[in-house]
């Protein structure tokens, strides 16, 4: 069953950081080599990551493409919702009043 993201899991990263944590042993590099086929089977089928380490050290991790995506995509969410509310905190701070939406259509000739 693949795992669906809801618009509240960008402002709870701590449910990701909960989604996401291993839950499975790492391979070693050399392990990893002699498994791969099984590893991604196991990342795409629990939708959990597996690492991969060297030295004792964890240097990568497979998980599910569109698992990925979701991320990827919620990362890209994040920022923009921090973007927003440094511009509202600039505006309130310098007392800027809103351009409407229809004036800045009407700017760029989008009307």
């Amino acid at each position: 069953m693949q795992r669906t993201f809801q618009p509240s899991d960008v402002r709870d990263g701590h449910k990701l950081y909960t989604l996401y944590m291993p839950s499975t042993p790492s391979f070693t590099v050399s392990e990893a080599r002699q498994q791969l086929a099984s590893i991604i089977d196991r990342a795409r089928d629990q939708h959990t990551p597996v690492y991969v380490s060297r030295r004792g050290r964890r240097v990568a991790a497979v998980i599910d493409a569109d698992d990925l995506d979701a991320i990827i995509e919620m990362a890209e969410d994040m920022a923009d919702i921090r973007a927003a509310e440094a511009a509202r905190a600039e505006m309130k701070a310098t007392g800027e009043i809103p351009i409407p939406w229809e004036q800045v259509k009407a700017d760029l000739g989008l009307v």
